[in-house]
């Protein structure tokens, strides 16, 4: 017998990745977007679980580890630490801590994204599976936070049903999830 997920209350784990952020006072506008984004795309109950952290790769590493393992999040979002610099590691990060690759993520993200900039080949984004868990690393902008997610996101519902997660629902004036029709 099937249980319906669509009750569940879904668990979105959000990491700012930053050395600005250990170095003091730090307003961290690329995590507010994110949130104001899924609270813009979902309708269905989700409750957040946020860090800001520094660009080190075992630090990033263990608060994905977390929110996958411990707070059962169904879905981490990162946002930082996705370019050419040495410290940035979260790409690096979130494949160490991966089952499974999905580039596809990465690739529409950085598509999208050259429609604006042409630096956005630089970027890295990747997204990846653990356990039964979305990792999605964003850019740290907040305005690309917006377009990458506007491109992915119509696909993170479905991923995350397939993996036996809860139900998202989304607001479809804002956003229109795929999911296939059923026969």
């Amino acid at each position: 017998m099937e249980v319906s997920k669509k009750n569940n209350v879904a668990k979105i784990g959000i990491v700012t990745v930053s050395d600005r952020a250990s170095a003091g006072v730090y307003e961290d506008l690329s995590g507010k977007a994110i949130i104001n984004t899924l609270n813009d795309y979902l309708i269905s109950e989700w409750t957040e679980v946020y860090e800001v952290i520094p660009d080190e790769q075992d630090v990033i590493e263990k608060t994905i580890i977390n929110m996958v393992d411990q707070e059962n999040c169904c879905l981490v979002i990162t946002t930082g630490g996705t370019g050419p610099a040495k410290r940035d590691v979260t790409p690096e990060a979130t494949e160490a801590v991966c089952d499974r690759m999905m580039p596809g993520f990465g690739e529409l993200m950085r598509a999208e994204s050259l429609k604006f900039v042409p630096t956005a080949i630089l970027s890295r984004q990747t997204a990846g599976l653990r356990n039964n868990s979305l990792v999605l690393n964003l850019p740290g902008k907040p305005k690309s936070i917006r377009e990458c997610l506007d491109a992915v996101f119509p696909a993170i519902p479905y991923c995350i049903d397939l993996m036996e997660g809860p139900y998202l629902d989304c607001n479809t004036e804002v956003i229109q999830p795929f999911r296939p029709k059923k026969k």
